[in-house]
């Protein structure tokens, strides 16, 4: 198989095409960016809109800042767990490799095929939500209807998609931004807040431990839901190559993100507690949007643009982050060997880019959210407890191997622990009808496994859709080792 390569200081100015061992990933995230594309996607529109999730299932406001804290330490210990297996096996990708190293290719490779239905989903739920409140910004109570907003949602994958596949540099930049901007947003609401208190106004805060709910599944319930406004902690993992000085900056960002995600939450719940009632709180269509109504009424329009910038900040970070997990796939040789192709001149893996936005545009079609929202939890914290008992298999299979942090063995036990109650506890109830659709999913990535990834059987016409591939996206294979 012929490859396209260029000299370290052409700029593509020739076409000429040479034998080549493969394009290097190159390190271009620092720390400011590497804290960015975590804080960024884990921040999205739940903190504004409906964190009413925990205090629902607590009852009270004291055990929902306590849920929220648990929440964080949860993540936290989750994050430090990949952290360790980030720096142990430094591979784009995250649990591809990790999965491979303790398990073999298999489960590696259901990872991989369960992504292909997890982030394009959760762009889908994204960039309709970025499209509901942009609606609400510029259109009167009634708004457009939802083929409108499905096309609007259409044309944020397309704009966050573009910025992906131009460079690095442009998507760490673009997050930077949106990441300012929703933390500007969520300290107009703490500074708010902060006023609230000073001028004596203590709100729902006075009740305490009032209406606590003692029933100890529904608190679980309110776990479930703070842990989903935490998701995205191991989201650096997935782009580790292409982060400067990995053994200083990952544990390091992943540990300053969390906590300051924790911080601003708890903030931010503070600021709504100090000025609305529990009521006003639980029935709210948006809780900053009703806080702003008290403490800014002239600036309620604002609160649906910071959402906005917000999600559409946490969807781009994904859209970044993705790519790498198919192109780390296919450079293992379990997947289309053409999704691990690297353009030329900037170094993005651009056919497995451009392969999620595509299966992005076919989901928004068909689109039920809390259809999606079920079925990504599911097998987001399924595979997420797979992460945990890898790391516990390589502590004996890869014990010589130097592990610049290493976490107590009790941390990812207890994360495990979580992970197997959050994926068993829907069908401890009457089962919905997407937790099937997600069993079956994994069924028939069971059923191409064996012929494609394990028998490796070929299928016609692939190494011509590969050079055809190199020539229309102006890519290359990577190298197989990575210094």
């Amino acid at each position: 198989m012929k490859s396209i390569d260029k000299t370290a200081d052409s700029e593509c100015t020739s076409s000429t095409t040479v034998l080549t061992d493969g394009i290097p990933v190159k390190r271009r995230l620092g720390f400011l960016s590497g804290v960015s594309v975590i804080v960024g996607t884990i921040i999205g529109s739940g903190i504004f809109v409906s964190p009413k999730g925990v205090l629902q299932n607590t009852g009270s406001v004291a055990v929902c800042l306590i849920t929220w804290c648990v929440c964080g330490l949860i993540s936290l210990m989750g994050a430090l767990v990949y952290a360790e297996l980030g720096l142990m096996i430094p591979k784009s990708g995250s649990d591809v490799g990790y999965l491979m190293a303790a398990f073999g290719k298999f489960p590696a490779f259901m990872y991989t095929w369960t992504q292909l239905l997890v982030f394009p989903g959760g762009q889908v739920i994204k960039s309709l939500t970025v499209a509901e409140y942009i609606s609400k910004a510029v259109f009167d109570e009634c708004g457009p209807n939802e083929a409108t907003k499905k096309i609007m949602a259409a044309f944020v994958l397309l704009s966050a998609g573009i910025t992906n596949c131009i460079s690095v540099r442009l998507v760490a930049r673009t997050q930077i931004l949106f990441t300012t901007l929703k933390l500007a947003g969520l300290t107009i609401i703490i500074v708010g807040g902060i006023i609230s208190l000073a001028k004596g106004q203590f709100g729902s805060l006075t009740t305490g431990f009032d209406g606590t709910i003692d029933n100890p599944t529904t608190i679980v319930s309110a776990v479930y839901s703070g842990l989903w406004a935490f998701d995205g902690w191991a989201q650096l993992n997935f782009v580790v190559e292409e982060l400067k000085k990995p053994k200083r900056n990952l544990p390091l960002c992943i540990i300053t993100s969390v906590l300051l995600v924790l911080v601003v939450y708890l903030l931010v719940n503070i600021s709504y507690f100090a000025v609305l009632n529990k009521d006003e709180y639980l029935s709210s269509w948006a809780v900053a949007g009703t806080w702003a109504e008290y403490v800014l009424p002239g600036a309620v329009v604002l609160v649906p643009i910071t959402v906005a910038c917000s999600v559409y900040g946490s969807l781009n970070s994904s859209g970044f982050a993705v790519g790498r997990i198919i192109f780390a796939t296919a450079r293992e040789g379990i997947f289309p060997e053409c999704l691990c192709y690297l353009n030329i001149n900037s170094n993005i893996p651009l056919p497995s880019t451009i392969l999620i936005v595509a299966l992005s545009f076919i989901m928004i079609l068909p689109s039920n959210i809390s259809l999606l929202l079920n079925l990504l939890g599911f097998l987001t914290w399924f595979f997420y407890g797979f992460g945990m008992v890898a790391n516990i298999v390589l502590r004996f299979k890869m014990k010589d191997t130097k592990r610049p942090l290493k976490v107590p063995i009790l941390i990812p036990i207890l994360v495990l622990i979580c992970c197997v109650y959050l994926v068993v506890a829907p069908f401890l109830e009457p089962v919905k009808v997407e937790f099937w659709y997600a069993v079956t999913y994994l069924a028939v990535g069971v059923v191409l496994y064996f012929p494609f990834a394990f028998f490796k059987l070929s299928v016609p016409g692939m190494d011509k859709v590969n050079t055809l591939v190199q020539y229309l996206m102006n890519a290359a294979p990577p190298q197989q080792m990575i210094s």
